[in-house]
This record gives C-alpha cells, structure tokens and sequence, in this order.
C-alpha cells in the first residue's frame, strides 16, 4: 500500500541542501518565483499577482500535505540551516494513490540556475518516493522547448513516454507536453 502520510514532515538532505517544510515565512521567496516571467515560462499557470497569491499556494501546499494528496518540499542551502531562505521547490505535485504513481514538479530561483541543484536533490526526491512512499512509477510533464528541464529528467534516469500536441489550453493558446516516467524497478536494477 502507498504511504501517503508525511506526519512528521519527512526533512530530506543531500550534500548541499535541506529539503524542508515551506511555512508562511517563505511566500515573499514563493512570489518572487511564481511572479517571474522566466520561472514560469514552462509551467502553463497564472503568475502570481500579489504576496497573497503565494501565501494561498503555500496553503494549498500545506493542505495537501495533510490530506496526502501531495507534497512539496522547500530547498535552502545546508550551510544555513532549517531556517534558510527559500531557494527552490521539488515535490510530488500529484499522487495517484490507487496506482502508486505521482508527478514529480520542481521551481528553481533564476539565481540559481545551472547550478546543479534540482540534479542533486531530485534523485533524494525520487528515492523517497519510492522508498518510502512505495511507488512504483514517478512521471513529470514538461513543455517540449524546456530543454534544460529535460536534460535533467533524463540524468535522474526519466525516459520520455509521449509527446502530447496540442494538449494543453493556456492563455488563448494549444501547448505540447511531453511526459517522462521512471519506473521503481529501472531504479532499483541499477544498485
């Protein structure tokens, strides 16, 4: 059976970050994020307009945490400890209880690009997911031309499933998606 219970909020660390709860303190981080252009050219959402629309996420993101329906973790640097500020977001956007599956999102700051950091905490991410969590298959949708997001599907081990046209209604326009999967037992015939 899936464990989708993360009381107490599971901490993850990797060599250089902590991956913690996102509180209430982090929306100015969270807007900052979700109100940029760049961040979100990818991710067909709404940017954010006002502080009070990343405190709702930041809500949303708690509730789902508490019903198990999703989970969303915040990286910060280790060296500065639990209360560092906010430099990302990696989790499980949606769990698919019934077929232990769920889909795997990530937000990095533009300060932080071509760093290294979602290629080091996704494969902690994923491990969990599958560890602990027990699924059996994590999936992500990208947008094609997301190509650095790609790349690092394909590092953690992701394979590329299906190129969907015109999928997708945003903003007065049809988008591709693409849809990359790994499968726990891929993973587990690597160790």
């Amino acid at each position: 059976m899936i464990n989708n219970s993360f009381d107490p909020f599971p901490t993850i660390t990797t060599q250089h970050f902590v991956l913690r709860a996102i509180s209430i303190e982090d929306a100015p981080a969270v807007y900052a994020m979700r109100s940029n252009p760049d961040v979100m050219r990818y991710i067909p959402i709404p940017l954010a307009q006002h502080l009070s629309d990343a405190e709702q996420l930041i809500h949303n993101f708690q509730t789902g945490i508490a019903n198990g329906s999703s989970i969303n973790w915040g990286i910060t640097h280790i060296s500065a400890g639990l209360c560092a500020a906010l430099i990302g977001i990696i989790g499980f956007v949606r769990i698919n209880i019934p077929n232990y599956r769920a889909e795997i999102g990530y937000l990095l700051s533009p300060k932080m690009w071509n760093k290294g950091v979602i290629s080091e905490v996704m494969p902690a991410v994923v491990q969990y997911g599958f560890e602990v969590m027990q699924l059996h298959s994590i999936g992500a949708i990208i947008d094609p031309s997301n190509i650095a997001s790609q790349r690092v599907l394909q590092k953690a081990g992701f394979v590329q499933e299906a190129h969907f046209k015109e999928d997708c209604y945003f903003e007065g326009h049809f988008l591709d998606s693409v849809h990359f999967s790994l499968l726990r037992n891929i993973v587990a015939g690597k160790q």
